[in-house]
């Protein structure tokens, strides 16, 4: 089967309209050095200069066939190539572009643009196109499965409604891992210093996920890539990838902790074989991507839901005063009920180590479709709730999950009661019976799954982020999958559950000091100019590293690690994430305002920023490397190419030198084809 190109006819004054190419690319026609149009000889035919396309034919039309070679008419040959088509005609030359050329029989020498094939008159074939310069393997081609892990997420993959979105991310903070937090904040610390540690930290969490979720959601980035163009430049955002990895797989470690102890005290397996099956069978769902995830989360919604409400409703009637007592509990460290400021700067920075969880909600922000009038309010409240909005849930698990454990004290002990399945047990026992334990773990296991499989994608996507950088490899993000769980299973059996406080707590520094750091550049660098008005991830247009917020994070994350070691005295010790908040705060915009803003673009992005001025973002180039379409906010115009590229084989190309960055000047600039737009008919 063949498809037909039009031959392109003369405007006034005899240049040719530019020919649509495969995809409805329409291609511009420079002449030699790209000075602006070729015009059409008296002939008919369209001599090949400079890379310029053209269709061929003496006013006919040329067919293209589906191995893309183009046959002549009236005795022409055309090449085509990545889209574009060129005429030779009468046993003229065409010299190639890109420096490709292809002999054929007649005489005539047809050019080749980017790998593509010719024929020429006499029945001459050219050898079958190369294809693309870079392929990927199957599973990293699949974005089914990938999602677009390393990449922007385009307009056309964000197809579920905001209310969908919205409900996936909230289905992954199911987690018991609140109950744990909230039970061995409130029996170290006490009741008063617990709850004002709980609250406190939940504001800090609500109010910097605010601009990040936003973020993600308007440019469809993940929390990897909103980092690199918030302070961080592209280098400098690989140590916070390993930073949220580590969030993943701490957490999918603690929460799988909490399954098997669930299905230990259900049916007496081994909690060291259930720590190996709570980490198996998340992988079929996590190996599928968002479909999947979306449609766990929303089938195991309403088990969740009544398994989190009942214990609270039987304990109403139950024992109606046992909130009365839960408020004046001092704790099992003898702290006392009332507020200690030691006790409030240590519960803190336990919770605070949650704070990372804004990046995993960004995984699923950023398919949230574009916002337009008629779903502005409705977009507003959804990114809101699945943002920002999950700690208020959280701050009410926390405590909820401290209420359980100290009414389930006496009967169960304290080491149990830290322990989620225990406290439910004992809370479903009045109303439920015998039947308490497996309504319990049925709970659990279901909680521990919705956000397993969450701490699983999510570490996945930030593997991928790691290592491509570093590697410039890409191997799909289905094989990180099982390095984030590995790690994962090896800190389960080394029984990280018992040095929960400590762990947290220090991870805390780090994470409060990175979430800061980005918050401060969305809402005070850019507000101030200091800052691009949008977020540029793309390596091309990056700097390796920007001291703005990294080198803010790096600074309190090093000053607040001393002070949790208590260098700097026992206060300090206690509000060391504090003192990593406030410096990040402090120090990103005071270094971005020093440097007047110089490290955030290495050049300007001439393709979808705002020196391209108003574009369709829905409109695409193909890419040179893999000659796979890809939206604007994808796409970076490369001198090294000399076209566009996109965003992962930009990322993976270590052979370019980052020629356009390092001297963007000497590059020069790049020409690039008409992009295509969605909808819009080809140029006749």
């Amino acid at each position: 089967m063949t498809d037909t190109v039009t031959t392109p006819t003369p405007e006034p004054g005899g240049a040719l309209t530019p020919a649509p190419g495969p995809g409805g690319v329409l291609a511009p026609i420079p002449e030699p050095g790209g000075a602006g149009p070729t015009p059409e000889p008296d002939d008919g035919t369209a001599p090949a200069a400079g890379g310029s396309t053209t269709a061929a034919a003496d006013g006919g039309t040329a067919a293209v066939t589906d191995d893309g070679t183009a046959p002549a008419a009236g005795g022409s040959a055309a090449a085509v190539a990545g889209g574009s088509t060129t005429a030779v005609a009468g046993g003229g030359d065409a010299p190639a572009a890109g420096g490709s050329t292809t002999a054929v029989t007649g005489g005539s020498t047809a050019a080749v643009a980017g790998g593509g094939a010719a024929v020429a008159a006499g029945g001459g074939a050219a050898p079958p196109a190369a294809g693309p310069r870079r392929s990927y393997a199957k599973l990293a081609a699949d974005e089914s499965r990938e999602d677009y892990s390393l990449r922007y997420a385009p307009h056309s993959f964000r197809r579920w409604s905001p209310g969908t979105v919205a409900g996936t991310a909230l289905g992954g903070i199911a987690y018991l891992a609140d109950f744990a937090i909230g039970a061995s904040i409130v029996f170290t610390y006490g009741f008063g210093s617990g709850l004002a540690s709980i609250l406190t930290a939940a504001t800090l969490i609500f109010l910097t996920g605010i601009p990040i979720a936003r973020a993600c959601a308007t440019y469809g980035l993940d929390m990897d890539l909103i980092t690199r163009g918030a302070g961080f430049g592209y280098f400098g955002s690989t140590l916070t990838s390993l930073i949220y990895a580590s969030f993943t797989f701490i957490f999918f470690a603690l929460e799988g902790s909490i399954m098997a102890q669930a299905m230990h005290q259900a049916v007496g397996l081994p909690v060291e074989i259930g720590y190996l099956v709570t980490t198996l069978i998340v992988i079929p769902i996590v190996f599928r991507g968002m479909g999947a995830l979306a449609k766990v989360q929303a089938w195991t919604q309403p088990v969740w839901i009544v398994g989190m409400v009942l214990p609270f409703v039987v304990l109403a009637f139950e024992a109606p005063d046992a909130w009365g007592a839960f408020a004046s509990f001092g704790g099992t460290e003898g702290a006392g009920a009332g507020f200690s400021w030691i006790g409030f700067g240590l519960g803190t920075g336990v919770a605070l180590s949650l704070i990372a969880q804004i990046g995993e909600q960004a995984d699923y922000l950023r398919f949230m479709p574009a916002k337009t009038r008629a779903t502005r309010r409705r977009w507003n409240l959804a990114v809101l709730a699945a943002g920002p909005g999950w700690v208020v849930i959280g701050a009410a698990k926390q405590l909820g999950g401290a209420f359980l454990a100290f009414v389930a004290l006496e009967a169960v002990g304290k080491t149990h009661a830290l322990e989620p399945i225990a406290p439910q047990i004992e809370a479903l026992k009045p109303w439920l019976g015998t039947f308490a334990l497996p309504a319990a773990a049925l709970f659990v296991i279901v909680s521990q799954v919705k956000i397993n499989v969450t701490n699983a994608y999510s570490g996945s996507l930030s593997w991928s982020n790691f290592f491509s950088r570093v590697t410039h490899r890409h191997p799909g993000r289905v094989w990180y999958i099982f390095l984030n769980l590995a790690i994962a299973l090896t800190l389960m059996e080394m029984n990280m559950f018992a040095a929960l406080n400590k762990l947290l707590g220090f991870y805390s520094n780090v994470g409060i000091a990175w979430i800061t750091a980005v918050a401060a550049d969305l809402v005070i660098n850019k507000r101030a100019g200091w800052s691009p008005p949008y977020i540029e991830f793309k390596r091309a247009y990056l700097y390796a590293v920007n001291p703005a917020g990294f080198g803010a994070m790096v600074i309190a994350s090093a000053v607040s690690i001393l002070a949790f070691f208590g260098v700097f005295g026992t206060y300090a010790q206690a509000f060391s994430t504090f003192i990593a908040a406030g410096l990040a705060l402090v120090l990103c915009p005071l270094i971005a305002w020093a440097t007047k803003g110089r490290y955030y673009l290495a050049r300007p992005n001439t393709v979808n920023g705002p020196a391209a001025g108003a574009v369709d973002e829905r409109a695409t180039h193909t890419c040179a490397e893999c000659e796979t379409a890809y939206e604007l906010p994808d796409i970076a115009d490369c001198p090294v190419r000399s076209g566009p590229v996109c965003s992962l084989c930009c990322s993976l190309d270590a052979t370019c030198g980052d020629a356009c960055r390092k001297d963007p000047e000497a590059a020069g600039p790049v020409l690039m084809p008409v992009p295509t737009v969605p909808g819009a008919a080809p140029a006749a």
